[in-house]
Order: C-alpha cells, then sequence, then structure tokens
C-alpha cells in the first residue's frame, strides 16, 4: 500500500485520545459502562501513546505508519489503561490515527471485534507475534483515503 510504509505525519496524545472517548465514548456503551476519562489508570495511557513514539539514536522505534498502527491497537489493550472498553477505545483510537494518516480500514465490524479480543486475550510472551499477526490483519484490511 502506498505511504503505508513512511513516517506518520499525525501522532496520537493524551488529549486527543479523550477528545476521542468524550466523543464517542456515548457511543461504544454496547452491554457495558465506559467509565469517566478521568477514571483511567493514571499515567498509563500517556506512557502507552510515549512509548509508540519512542526514538532511539534519533530514529522512531515504530518508523511507519504501520508500526505505528499495530503498536497502538496492541499495547492500548494489552496495557489496560482504562478500567474498562480498553478495545473499543484501541479500535476507535485506531481508526482515527488512520483518519488523520489518510488511511482507513475497511473490515467487517465482528472480524474487527474477534481479532481485538484475540489480541487481548493471547499470552504476553508471543509480543513479536501478536505485533506480527496485528500489522497483517492491518494491511490486510487497510485502504487510502483522499
Amino acid at each position: 500500500m502506498e505511504k503505508l510504509n513512511k513516517v506518520p505525519d499525525f501522532w496520537l496524545t493524551a488529549k486527543i485520545s479523550e477528545d476521542i472517548f468524550n466523543e464517542f465514548g456515548t457511543y461504544l456503551q454496547f452491554d457495558q459502562p465506559f467509565p469517566a476519562y478521568n477514571t483511567r489508570f493514571p499515567g498509563k495511557l500517556e506512557g502507552i501513546l510515549e512509548s509508540v513514539r519512542q526514538t532511539f539514536d534519533n530514529q522512531p522505534l515504530n518508523a511507519t505508519i504501520l508500526d505505528a498502527a499495530a503498536a497502538y491497537f496492541n499495547q492500548i489493550i494489552r496495557g489496560h489503561p482504562f478500567q474498562n472498553g480498553n478495545k473499543r477505545i484501541a479500535v476507535t483510537t485506531l481508526f482515527t490515527f488512520f483518519r488523520k494518516n489518510s488511511k482507513w480500514l475497511s473490515v467487517d465490524n465482528q472480524e474487527l471485534y474477534n481479532f481485538a479480543v484475540w489480541v487481548a486475550s493471547s499470552p504476553a510472551e508471543f509480543q513479536e507475534e501478536i505485533l506480527a499477526a496485528a500489522e497483517k490483519f492491518i494491511k490486510k484490511n487497510l485502504v487510502e483515503i483522499k
């Protein structure tokens, strides 16, 4: 996919995540409540978002849109920065990240839900495989937008 391997033009921040949470939280209730944003675990979300932007020797560790998207999705689900709704906010955040980087996922809701549940339930010792699977899932379902 064109430009999938470039450095993101847009990165997520705690403020952007809060805006996403506040704007879409009521739509993400389903059969489980969505707690208020300020009830998240202090510092966890900020740590996750900063870790995705981390650099070494002035080079980003998640150097491409694909790398960053997989890392955001995986770390928000598995890092559990919220009391509830981590998979839902990870999905919503992923779509926001893609939209701001002129990409989109074209995927069935059930397939996306199943994948998020699989990420959440996968053993921690398979971290590299989980990230590789997330990248493969994203590549399979990603489309360009104008």
